[in-house]
């Protein structure tokens, strides 16, 4: 019933967007578009990789300014993916380590389908590896400018060929003119940050942007010292010719932050502000390997990235209708992560003690009474040091009514891990709890439960050759089509228990074909409708290895196979824009593993649903963003769970935003706006026996311009400051833990633009 109830609800609400803006638009669309409009360009998904207008694209992609993102005032990547119709982000991690699905994509955690661009090259050519996806990878700064998400669309043919999501952030350029912006940040969390960026001209043609950030906090979860610390550094230099322009950038980040995890939500002392990390716990010593040789950890370092992302590109207009556009991108440094993880539901003191009621604290050694909740908690160190170089091509022939492209993508790339995770001891159930003394699995064994280390090395290349044609066939109508060849190698050795022993050894040569056709109807002036069928996959990394490793040795390939079908309508006029979109995902192969080293779940899943983006805006300083998710997602194969529900998708999200300007009669003028986000309820697992409730977020701010150069913003996150969960327990979904969004708090910065 409940199926049938949102397919209908889909169908209605499709029929009533056609029905409402064609009538609403009737005499609006037969005018000639204000000269005055900014027409709004897009680059990301192209086959050529040169920009076209948005309305013109025959697929769904939403851009973000530099305005955008500042009034979203997001605290980390991720958490300005939450402003993108059909994504659910899960930010509550904190900087690092975000969790995020991609309309109907099924995925246990990190990011199984999405990839970040820096200048339209993938920074990591892997969308996820284990504590590690690409958002991890990348810093807001103000030296980004603009940022496109392109879903599904040509999405499997081009670039490294991610079926789901792709994001696309573009650096700000120089100009003429020398002009820059110095900022201050605080907060009550005590933030202090200091930005700036200053951009230019070197000589005739030749321009150059520099810009940064340091700063430092507890976290938005006070860790008790500094747990969040960072800087960023990054140049862009851009020499344009008469036909094209050449680019290069660096970008040299050093940034982490604790690694927020799920805490018993059944007691009484834990809420959204609780911190696993503390002065008391954040030194541990880990045990590992068969001879339990020890090592000294700062588990304040939390998760992060210390690194550098370097590359450029080339874009040219040549004779005859020729075009060359060619990207590249150089990426090298340390994700490691360091955390404490909960195991398993909390108890009494009593019940685990030695005396049968009291044990001490490893630190203070303070005497805690039998009725002290506490629980296992893991410490967890991961070191990963990874390395890729990526090369796009794409060389492009225009005719009268005609593009053809041919391009070539190589990628070559490597993750060398250590890991030493599990390693439970129990502690106090309070923000910072400190290890007890007093019980025999702390105090004489090497973990209270189980523990996996590893030491591997991996190194793979994808390399791939696509054509793609767009042809008018009228003024109005166009199509095109695209298809892929793509050969994967992967070469990767496992030492599981770290006594010098390969345990598992991968070679592996495999090659796909993707495609996708489109077609793109303006059947009125700003006014169409586009279609779109797509068929790629998703190739194994490393840890897909490790985890599946018996079902590679009897000769599965473990590619993810995706079938995307896409239904879009748009309308772009003097005052608004509407982009609504119909999709159906199939994903076969896909596997689930609730800790390392347990046994994968092998699963296909379908999904279909309505995304919406609408952006309205007035004369009088009023504008409004709309956009909602509408899907169902069911688990079409599985042993178990055939017929269920998607973990930790969200059957409806709805995210508004409006803002108004204020003139005043002084010259000053400010712009209020604020964020209601509404999100339904979800399952936290494929058995669909753990229920996360829905919720409701409001964020509101207000930026004020003192002057042409000094502007003062505030922004509170959470108004409501509402305890809501953004996941369970991956490794125990039947357990009391859950992940809570991050708190209210309150933001503020000062800048100045010369």
């Amino acid at each position: 019933m409940m199926k049938n109830f949102k397919l209908s609800s889909l169908t209605v609400a499709i029929a009533l967007i056609c029905q409402a803006n064609s009538s609403f638009a009737a005499d609006k669309i037969q005018q000639e578009v204000s000269k005055d409009r900014v027409e709004k360009i897009v680059v990301t998904g192209t086959f050529s990789g040169k920009s076209v207008a948005k309305e013109d694209a025959s697929y769904a992609i939403s851009s973000f300014s530099e305005d955008d993102i500042k009034k979203l005032a997001p605290k980390s990547t991720a958490e300005l993916f939450q402003a993108v119709p059909g994504i659910w982000a899960e930010s509550s991690g904190g900087v690092s380590g975000a969790n995020v699905f991609v309309r109907g994509f099924p995925g246990g955690g990190d990011a199984p389908f999405l990839t970040v661009q820096l200048q339209g090259a993938p920074i990591f050519p892997p969308p996820t590896l284990s504590f590690l996806e690409n958002s991890t990878l990348f810093r807001l700064d103000e030296t980004v400018s603009f940022m496109e998400a392109l879903r599904g669309g040509p999405n499997p043919v081009v670039s490294n060929g991610q079926p789901g999501l792709t994001t696309n952030f573009l650096l700000k350029e120089g100009s003429e003119e020398t002009e820059g912006l110095v900022k201050y940040s605080t907060s009550d969390y005590n933030l202090q940050r200091v930005d700036g960026v200053v951009s230019g001209q070197l000589a005739e043609d030749l321009y150059f942007m520099a810009g940064g950030y340091i700063k430092s906090s507890p976290g938005v979860r006070d860790a008790g010292f500094n747990a969040e610390e960072g800087k960023q550094f990054t140049v862009n230099i851009t020499k344009k010719f008469d036909n094209g322009k050449f680019n290069v950038f660096t970008r040299q980040t050093d940034d982490h932050g604790v690694w927020y995890l799920p805490a018993p939500i059944n007691v009484s002392t834990v809420d959204n502000q609780y911190n696993q990390i503390g002065t008391n716990n954040r030194q541990a010593t880990v045990k590992f390997g068969p001879n339990g040789e020890a090592i000294n950890v700062d588990f304040g370092q939390g998760r992060g990235w210390n690194g550098s992302v370097s590359g450029g590109s080339l874009d040219l207009t040549l004779d005859n209708g020729w075009g060359i556009v060619d990207r590249f991108i150089y990426t090298k440094g340390d994700a490691d992560t360091y955390g404490l993880v909960p195991d398993g539901d909390p108890v009494m003191l009593s019940t685990v003690a030695d005396s049968g009621s009291t044990a001490s604290g490893a630190v203070t050694g303070t005497e805690y009474a039998g009725s002290t909740v506490v629980q296992q908690i893991g410490r967890w160190v991961v070191k990963k040091q990874i390395e890729a170089f990526t090369n796009d091509l794409a060389i492009t022939k225009t005719f009268d009514n005609s593009t053809i492209t041919a391009g070539y993508y190589h990628s070559t790339f490597s993750a060398n891990d250590w890991w030493s995770i599990g390693n439970q001891a129990y502690h106090v159930v309070e923000s910072g709890g400190e290890m007890l003394t007093g019980i025999d699995c702390n105090d004489n064994q090497d973990s209270c439960g189980w523990n996996y280390d590893i030491n591997s090395v991996g190194d793979g290349s994808t390399q791939a050759f696509y054509v793609a044609a767009s042809h008018e066939i009228t003024d109005s109508l166009s199509m095109d089509a695209g298809i892929r060849n793509e050969n994967h190698q992967i070469e990767y050795t496992v030492d599981e228990g770290l006594d010098g022993v390969i345990s598992k050894a991968v070679s592996y040569d495999e090659s796909a074909i993707a495609w996708t056709l489109g077609a793109n109807w303006m059947f009125a002036d700003s006014q169409g409708i586009f279609a779109r069928i797509s068929d790629g996959s998703k190739m194994p990394f490393f840890d897909d290895f490790r985890d599946n490793f018996d079902a590679y040795q009897s000769g599965e390939d473990l590619i993810k196979d995706v079938t995307q079908y896409e239904l879009g309508y748009k309308l772009v006029a003097d005052d608004y824009e509407l982009y609504a979109t119909t999709f159906f995902n199939e994903v076969k192969g896909d596997t689930f593993v609730a800790v390392p080293g347990a046994p994968a779940e092998v699963l296909t899943n379908q999904a279909y649903g309505l995304e919406v983006d609408f952006n309205y805006f007035t004369d009088s300083g009023f504008t409004l963003n709309l956009n909602s998710t509408i899907q169902q997602t069911e688990i079409t194969e599985s042993p178990t769970n055939k017929g269920n529900e998607a973990q930790r998708q969200p059957g409806w999200q709805v995210r508004m935003t409006p803002s108004y300007d204020i003139d005043f009669s002084n010259g000053m003028y400010a712009t209020l706006y604020g964020t209601v986000s509404a999100v339904g309820d979800r399952f936290a697992n494929n058995e669909n026996t753990v229920t996360l409730d829905g919720y409701t977020k409001v964020d509101l701010g207000v930026i004020v311009n003192l002057t042409e150069e000094v502007q003062m913003q505030l922004a509170v996150s959470n108004l409501t400051d509402e305890n809501a969960l953004t996941e369970g327990d991956p490794r125990d979904s039947l357990s009391s833990n859950g992940r809570y969004i991050l708190p209210r708090t309150i933001d503020f910065n000062v800048s100045y633009q010369f």
